[in-house]
C-alpha cells in the first residue's frame, strides 16, 4: 500500500478557517477504493491555528517566495501569519518525512496547500501554498482535488 498525503478538509474534517466542510466525494471514493493509505494533514491546525479562524492570503508573492523571504501572508484582521505558515509546512514535511510519502493530494487555492493556485490581495494567481511549494522542493508529486484523473494514472489506478 502506498502512502498519500491528503488534505483533511478535502475528507470531510472540520479543518477549514470558517469551520465548513469541504468533503470531495471523488476524493472520499479515491481513497476507499484505491491502494493507498491516506496520511492526513492540516497544516494550518499544525501550525497552531484555531478552527474557526480568520481567513489567510497572501499580500505578495506566494509559497515559493515565502520560501525565498519575499512571499507574505497576512490574515484578515491584518496580522502577518507567514511565520506560522511556514511552521505548519515544516510539521507537515515531517509528517512526510516519517511516513515516507513522495505524493500528496492537497486542496487547491489553500495558502497552505494550494498546488498551482492561491489567493493574492483578493486575485486568484499562479503560485504554490506554503506546504505545497516546500513539499515540491522536496521532491514529493503534487496533486490537487482537480488532478484526480492524473492521480489515479500515477497510483496506477
Amino acid at each position: 500500500m502506498t502512502p498519500l498525503l491528503v488534505s483533511a478538509c478535502l475528507l470531510g474534517l472540520n479543518t477549514r478557517y470558517n469551520a465548513e466542510t469541504k468533503t470531495n466525494a471523488q476524493v472520499v471514493a479515491l481513497i476507499e477504493q484505491a491502494d493507498i493509505i491516506p496520511i492526513i494533514v492540516c497544516p494550518e491546525q499544525l501550525a497552531g491555528f484555531s478552527t474557526p479562524r480568520p481567513s489567510c492570503e497572501f499580500i505578495q508573492g506566494s509559497g515559493e517566495q515565502v520560501w525565498q523571504g519575499t512571499g507574505q501572508l497576512k490574515n484578515s484582521q491584518g496580522n502577518d501569519v507567514t511565520e506560522a505558515f511556514c511552521r505548519g509546512a515544516q510539521e507537515t514535511l515531517k509528517i512526510v518525512r516519517m511516513t515516507h510519502c513522495r505524493a500528496a493530494l492537497l486542496k487547491e487555492r489553500s495558502p497552505s496547500c494550494g498546488s498551482h493556485t492561491v489567493h493574492c490581495q483578493g486575485e486568484k494567481i499562479c503560485g504554490k501554498g506554503v506546504t505545497a511549494a516546500l513539499l515540491h522542493q522536496e521532491k514529493l508529486h503534487l496533486f490537487s482535488e482537480e488532478q484526480l484523473d492524473e492521480l489515479r494514472e500515477y497510483l496506477g489506478n
